[in-house]
Parts: C-alpha cells; structure tokens; sequence
C-alpha cells in the first residue's frame, strides 16, 4: 500500500551577537533560546521513538552555544540578572526595565502571576523607565530579574529539575541565593544541547543538517544582481560578487559539523531557502547531496503552480556534472505551524494539520505512488506563541503520526531512499518567502547596507593585494575576514527595510555596523564616517487612540458619512512580521465608541482580504471589566446584510464590519468599563487576532477615559 513519508526540517538559528573585538554578546536571544528550545525539541521525541525527524543546526548558533556552556560568553544581559538588586545602578535599573519584558506576554510573562503583576507596573508607567523605577522596590527588581531569566526554561528543565521546579512555585520574594542558582543552572542546561543531538542522531532518530556557517543569502553573495531574475527592475546596489565567500562559508559549516558531531552532514538547509544554480554547484562541490527551499521556488522553476503532486515527490538537479537531490517544502502547512495553530487548541490543531496532509495525499496514494510531505521552518520562535512552549501540541501531533498506520516520520536521507526523483536541469533564484530576496535587498536601508558591505570587502582586498599600504599580522587578517563573513550574514538585512520590526531594531543595526568597522580597525584602518550613523530609519509602529467622541453608528455595514466615527478610538494594526516572516495579517484596524449605553466597534479589513472573507466568522467575547468571568461570546458571520446575535447584539457587514453591543445585554452597567477581544475564523483556523494577546479594556462614560 502506498505510504506517506513525513519529513519535518526544524532550523535552529540566531544572528551572530558577539562582538569578536570586545567579546561581548550585544543581545542575550542565543542563550534564551537555547535554555527554552534547543533540548526539548529533541528530548520530546523520546516519547515516540518511531518518529523521525531532521534538525538543521547552523553553525554560528552552535559556536555561541559552546561559549556559553563553558561559562565564557561576556553576556551583559545575564551579569545584570544575576547581579544584586540592592547594587544596581540607575542606569542598569534602567536596563533591566527596558529588556526584561521582552518576551511574549500571554504565554511567557502571565504564565507567571508575579512576571504579570510587574508587567503591568511598567505598563501602567507608559513604559517609562525613569517613571518606573519609581514602582520598582528591590524587591520587585529581583523579582524580575529572576522571573525574566525563569519564564525561558525549558519544561523538562522546570519539570525535572528540582531546583528550577522549586523556584518557579516559589512565584515571587526572591532572594540572592535565587539568583545565584539561576546563574549556576544556565551552562549547566546549556551544556546539555549539543549532547542530546549528538545522542539522537547516533540512534537514527534525528538527521543533523547544517547551512552557511553565519545565515548568508548564498545567491546574492555569488551575485547580488541575481535579485533582478526573481524581482525584474528592482533596485540594486552596486553588483557584489565573491562566489569565493559563498564556498568558505559552506566549507565552514560543514568542517564545524565534523568536529562538533563526529559525522559531516550531507543535507544543506540554504538560508532562508535560497538559492540559484550557481549555489547549488557549489553546494554539490562542497559534499552536500540533497538540499531544500521551498515550493514556491518550484513553481516558479517548473513554470506552474506546484500542487500536492509537484510538491510532494524529491527533484534530482543536475547541471554540467554536479548533481543535488532537492525537496520543496509545504509552505502552507509549515506556516499553519508557525502562525496559525498556536490560537487553537493542541487537539484541534493536530486533528487539522494530519486532516490536510491525508487530503493534499489522496490523489496521490490512488495514483499508487507514495507521497514524500516536507514540513520546514523555525524550530524555535513558533513555540513563544503556544501553549507550554507547544508541547501540548507537538505531543498530539506525534502521538497521532506514530498510531497512523499509513502515514510515517522520517528523516530526509530516509525518506530520499524510498521515492525514486524527478529530474530538473535548472532552478529558479529565489527563497522561500516570495520566491524572490526582497527581503535583503532592493529597499533603500538594504541597498545601503550592500554598499558598505562591498566597501569593506574591497578594502580588505586591497591591503592583501598591498595597494593599500598596511603591514598585518596572519591574526589581524583572519579577524578581518572573519567579521567580513559575519557582516554577510543574512540578519542583518532582515531588520533593514520595511518587512520586518523589533524592539531591538537599532541592536541589529548597530550590530551590523560595528562588525564593519571592526573589519576596517583589525585591518589598521580607521573606520568611514557612515558606519556611525545609523541605516535603519524610524518605522511605523502600531498605535492605539483613546475616544474623543461620542459615538451614535448606523450598524449598516457602510461608513454612512464622515462624521459617523468621528472621534472614535483607533487601534491601527502594524502588520510587519518579527523573527519571523509569515504570518498574514487581515484585519487593518478597529475603530470603537460609545454613547453610555451601547459600545459600537468597526473593522477594517485590508484591501487583499476583502475578497476572500466569504465564509469567515468573528468571534467576539466581551464583558464587564469589574467581572472577568461574565464574558458574553458571540460569533459575526461575514456576510451583507443586518443580523443579530447573541445579548441583543447587531452586526453588519457590506464595506465594513460594524457592531453594536447594548451593555445591559452583556451585564455592563451603565457607563461602566467593558473589555473585549475579538478573532476573526475561516475553514476552522484562526486569521487575525485583536488584541494579539489579551483584551482591549474600555470606559463607556466619557470620552477622555478610554484606555
């Protein structure tokens, strides 16, 4: 009977962040990564010994990770955790406020009663850390350091280990002796990350592949102009070419899996999916023999939509001799991992992703072939967003593809040995997200960032080949060339340009600055004035405007006059992506008001959308703010016309979703503050979400106390 063969590809990576001129690590997301995913996203599998599957490690992540484990990593972030509240300064309590809540609120920071209590606390100070430190006791100091640092532990690590389960029911009044553990089970948990992988993969369970040593786009190192293939006209900067790079960056990785696990890997995880022929060459020279991206780069190399049957088969590329076997990854299934079943419960999720597997395999299985299924992506930010760091979720998962009689986890390489491949003489350049490199070049801020890349490559040319007069030791060359290998990496530009933002945007920038100039001082140059200022510009940021207005809307689903919503609160949605790209926003933005005795919400949704809500729901809770636990819910099916739901409520939709919500129907008094949230469904999955995390609280008297 044919049979469907699972592949799941995990890419672990982060950016570079150590300064290799100071030694100092610039942001702390390695070691937070590495205490919360890296191990239990291999231990879990010990439960289900019949799934297999492939982890993709690169290697500059691995190399942080060594630095750390062995307590040599200068990590700022960590020594200002660990150091006594009572002795911090002003500005390190400045420090701890401005980064100790990053991280996700719903399923790291309110997890954790106290971690909530002292987020609201910054909150209520507008996040204002001169205002805060007012709020802030010592102990309420060290509560966050240890919490912040706690909230990142692994649940085998707070399920296990007694001293880490200890603190987390401790839950808040924290001592000294709480942080000294905290910084003695760090390496010790980290320790443990390399060990597991190396463990697994000596059974046959886990595959190890690995990509660039430090994330470059290979295509755009071999040759920047490629870009203009994927993306016609785009604008370019000046043309860098150093295919020579490409190959030591994949030499570099190879030869460090080597050493780090005994076995050189044979599966190469292009960054970010991307490639082109002459990267493939390169990677087939290099020992590599199957690689990856993503399905709609095979699209757009088979000149046709890629469904189920181009999708779910191996390709064998061959050009001029060099041979690769490749796999193309489902993009809709990886994303509805990455984006969408984190909303849903564990069950569900489960039950939806094998249900769509099955469907997108029939044809095949009746056509009496097997069915190879490649789920890559992210193997550790997704799991911020659900429930338990998504055990709950991959635990369903597994436990239902090890009971499936015809459907069976393997690794790449097994998976490779049991489908015969199709022959391709060529691919088309581009990554996985749009088939194209927009994301690291064209915009202006990456254009920029190009520029003084090849600046600084010239240059370190130059002095070797001695037309700049410099005498340089064999050291300061290979401090050169290794800060030039890391300025390639691809994080830098993923920061630059309009797709994506952080809170710490102007790290990255900055990161990527200094690793040029510290290029141009190990060469005995003085670094170019540019590298001072910043590249990356200010970006818009979601915004929230409180009520000036009273509201009185006609629930028409139109937007009857333009006085209608005049002075309604505005919650504008920023729909850039953060680490990672792929979700897909809906919803624009949600307009809302009161007369004293009904709340009326608007929503606009986004141009693109419009036309495809047909069938979609929203589903809104709501409910007394004095009274968490009497939520009234109601579901607004997208569809013309007026309608009613539950409590009285009315609903309409044409342009526009408008909404009107009597506030006796939800147990509101009058003029009193409700809360709301709302979700907006289609086919079973959650869309868009507003708020993304918790609830939206508002006062229904007057205009001026909306919050």
């Amino acid at each position: 009977m044919p049979s469907i063969y699972l592949c799941f590809v995990w890419h672990m990576h982060q950016p570079f962040y150590k300064d290799l001129l100071t030694g100092e690590y610039r942001l702390p997301w390695t070691r937070m990564h590495a205490l919360k995913d890296y191990y239990g996203m291999v231990q879990i599998l010990d439960e289900f010994p019949d799934v297999h599957q492939t982890f993709n490690l690169v290697p500059s992540m691995l190399a942080q990770i060594d630095e750390y484990a062995t307590g040599a990593a200068n990590d700022p972030f960590l020594r200002i955790a660990l150091k006594p509240a009572e002795e911090l300064t002003g500005d390190e309590q400045s420090f701890i406020l401005r980064y100790f809540f990053q991280a996700n609120p719903g399923r790291l920071i309110y997890r954790y009663p106290r971690y909530g209590e002292l987020y609201d606390m910054w909150q209520s100070s507008g996040r204002d850390s001169k205002r805060a430190r007012r709020l802030f006791g010592m102990g309420e100091l060290r509560d966050l350091q240890v919490l912040s640092q706690l909230a990142w532990f692994d649940e085998e690590f707070q399920e296990r280990d007694p001293g880490i389960r200890g603190l987390v029911e401790k839950e808040r009044g924290y001592s000294l002796e709480d942080q000294a553990l905290l910084g003695r089970k760090q390496p010790q948990k980290m320790a443990l990350v390399v060990p597991i992988y190396r463990e697994f993969a000596r059974r046959g369970q886990i595959e190890l592949t690995t990509t660039p040593y430090y994330h470059p786009i290979l295509p755009l190192l071999c040759d920047s102009n490629v870009a203009e293939t994927a993306h016609p006209y785009v604008p370019l900067p000046s043309r860098f070419s150093y295919p020579r790079d490409a190959r030591l960056q994949l030499e570099r990785a190879r030869d460090f899996m080597k050493t780090e696990f005994g076995v050189l890997p044979v599966g190469l995880w292009p960054s970010e999916g991307s490639v082109s022929d002459e990267v493939l060459t390169l990677a087939a020279e290099t020992g590599f023999t199957w690689s990856a991206s993503d399905n709609e780069v095979l699209a757009r190399t088979l000149g046709r939509d890629a469904g189920a049957f181009e999708t779910y088969r191996p390709y064998v590329w061959e050009q001029q001799g060099a041979k690769l076997r490749m796999i193309f990854r489902d993009h809709r299934l990886s994303d509805l991992i990455g984006f969408v079943y984190s909303r849903m419960g564990a069950a569900d999720a489960a039950n939806h992703f094998l249900h769509e597997i099955r469907e997108n395999c029939r044809g095949i299985l009746a056509n009496g072939e097997d069915a190879l299924v490649p789920i890559i992506l992210d193997g550790e930010n997704a799991w911020e967003y659900y429930e338990r760091n998504g055990r709950p979720f991959l635990r369903e998962l597994y436990g239902r593809i090890a009971a499936d009689g015809q459907m069976t986890a393997v690794t790449v390489s097994e998976a490779l040995a049991k489908i015969e491949p199709r022959p391709i003489d060529h691919i088309f350049p581009g990554s996985w997200i749009n088939a194209n490199f927009d994301v690291w070049i064209g915009a202006e801020e990456d254009n920029t960032a190009w520029d003084y890349l090849l600046r600084a490559r010239r240059t370190y040319d130059q002095v070797l080949e001695g037309v700049v007069g410099v005498a340089l030791t064999e050291s300061q060359k290979q401090l050169a060339m290794e800060e030039l290998l890391i300025a390639e990496g691809s994080d830098w530009c993923w920061w630059y340009g309009p797709e994506h933002d952080s809170a710490n945007r102007p790290e990255f920038d900055q990161l990527f600055r200094g690793h040029l100039a510290n290029v141009y001082q190990a060469l005995g140059l003085h670094p170019p004035d540019e590298l001072s200022r910043p590249i990356s510009g200010a970006v818009a940021k979601e915004s929230h405007d409180v009520p000036t207005g009273v509201i009185n809307a006609t629930v028409d689903g139109e937007i009857t006059s333009y006085f209608e919503w005049l002075g309604a609160g505005l919650f504008h949605v920023d729909n850039r992506s953060g680490a990672m790209h792929g979700q897909r926003f809906v919803i624009r933005e949600l307009r809302y008001g009161s007369n004293g005795s009904s709340l009326f919400l608007r929503l606009d949704f986004e141009e693109h959308a419009t036309a495809a809500l047909s069938g979609a729901v929203v589903k809104l809770n709501v409910g007394p703010a004095a009274d968490p636990r009497r939520v009234t819910s109601a579901n607004l099916h997208i569809m013309a016309g007026v309608h009613q739901a539950a409590a009285g409520l009315e609903y309409a939709f044409s342009r526009i979703l408008e909404v009107k919500v009597p506030l006796a129907g939800i147990g509101a008094g009058l003029q009193q503050p409700v809360r709301f949230q709302l979700s907006l469904w289609q086919n079973g999955l959650p869309l868009d979400a507003i708020p993304q995390q918790g609830w939206l609280e508002v006062a229904t008297s007057e205009p001026g106390e909306w919050f």
